[in-house]
């Protein structure tokens, strides 16, 4: 395992660490105060747009696409850095690169299984940054982390498929440009295999029955800039055969296939969440006195730093490793490893995030500092694409596998 940077990816590493001190961090304050001029909240700040549009002039778009027909073709090993860099500021450079979740899944979805159609439909405005979309798996009256209980129904009837569902927590969904909706139901509840009787359709934001009821709200942010989380009700939405994704009772495959870059890309990004907690910290330190001396100097915060440095660095190598073994082996070849890093990641940087709002004291929970939300978005990651304890049962279930 060599994990130099590669040409390639100093060259980019370089291009985006000027564009985030240039662009990036000034535009977060400017964000926050466009967005409290907006008739609606959900919509974008017009700075977000200006970014999008400087990001694809310097090439930094897309990055996170391995398919270079469609993307900028990089490894999960060179793409690591960069999506490091972007979790400085979670909330506005992802998007300002095109690198935002739930879009990164939903784009690679299409690439991988989506037809000529759906791909000129979808995927085509959705690379050009034109429009944003949402994935609706999860459910608020099952355990979604199991996702053969979901109970959505896609029923088809004649050349139509119809939706009857709730779901909860669907990312992105109240932005006013998500158009269009990758939706997991059951159509063949009652078959054998509980694996394939999921199947995913795709439904457009306007279909007739999709009713967006609510914000779902987390840790009591509404998430803005990500364009909120949403309970979204479909009342027998129907969409034509043609926008089933796949095949019929191919959902549960495609969501892992679709879940294994998310997990690492959210890793990835928690890492550089890390870093810019331990920058704050100790900036913080050497700008506060308590009796009588600097915060510096007083051992317990010492030590939190000092602790936090190990653990960013234990979990970046980690978090590299893994990326280069989907790149060598492959997915399914490196499961271990992504359960490993969703299990130890979020786990840490929570941690850290907590050291930082402490040493901040009341300006670490308060909106004066980023901390607070950075937090509630590391927590957050503990439950998302597969509580903790979910993926501790599988890993642990191969480990003793070996040994019976």
């Amino acid at each position: 395992m060599d994990f130099a940077f590669d040409a390639r990816t100093e060259e980019l590493r370089g291009k985006l660490l000027a564009f985030m001190d240039e662009y990036v961090y000034p535009a977060e304050a400017v964000a926050e105060d466009q967005r409290a001029q907006l008739a609606s909240p959900w919509d974008t700040p017009a700075v977000v747009g200006e970014l999008k549009a400087e990001a694809r002039r310097q090439g930094l778009w897309n990055l996170f696409l391995p398919d270079s027909e469609y993307g900028a073709g990089l490894t999960n090993l060179q793409y690591a850095p960069l999506a490091e860099i972007t979790g400085r500021s979670p909330h506005l450079a992802p998007t300002a690169l095109n690198c935002a979740a739930p879009d990164t899944g939903n784009m690679e979805v299409l690439t991988q299984f989506g037809d000529e159609q759906q791909r000129k439909q979808w995927l085509e405005p959705l690379l050009a940054g034109e429009i944003r979309s949402a994935f609706a798996m999860t459910e608020p009256e099952v355990a979604s982390s199991d996702a053969t209980n979901i109970t959505t129904r896609i029923e088809r009837e004649g050349d139509e498929y119809v939706i009857t569902g709730r779901k909860w927590y669907i990312s992105g969904a109240m932005n006013p440009d998500c158009k269009i909706f990758i939706v997991m139901g059951k159509t063949d509840p009652e078959g054998s295999d509980i694996r394939r009787q999921q199947s995913m359709v795709l439904v457009p934001r306007d279909t007739p029955g999709v009713e967006i009821r609510r914000a779902m709200q987390v840790y009591g942010y509404e998430d803005h800039s990500h364009g909120g989380h949403a309970e979204v009700v479909f009342h027998q939405a129907r969409v034509p055969v043609a926008n089933l994704v796949g095949e019929e009772g191919g959902g549960f495959a495609i969501a892992q296939a679709r879940l294994g870059p998310g997990r690492i890309h959210h890793c990835m990004r928690l890492i550089g969440m890390a870093e810019r907690a331990i920058e704050l910290m100790c900036r913080r330190a050497v700008s506060r006195t308590a009796f009588g001396k600097p915060l510096a100097q007083q051992g317990v915060v010492q030590n939190w730093i000092a602790d936090a440095r190990v653990a960013v660095e234990q979990l970046r190598l980690l978090v590299l490793k893994t990326a280069w073994m989907m790149d060598t082996v492959g997915n399914k070849g490196a499961h271990t490893e992504i359960q490993a890093i969703k299990i130890a990641t979020p786990r840490t940087v929570v941690d850290i995030l907590d050291k930082a709002v402490q040493l901040h004291g009341a300006g670490g929970v308060s909106q004066d500092f980023p901390l607070a939300e950075l937090w509630a978005s590391a927590r957050t990651l503990k439950l998302a694409d597969g509580p903790d304890e979910v993926h501790q049962r599988s890993l642990a279930h191969r480990e003793i596998k070996k040994y019976v």
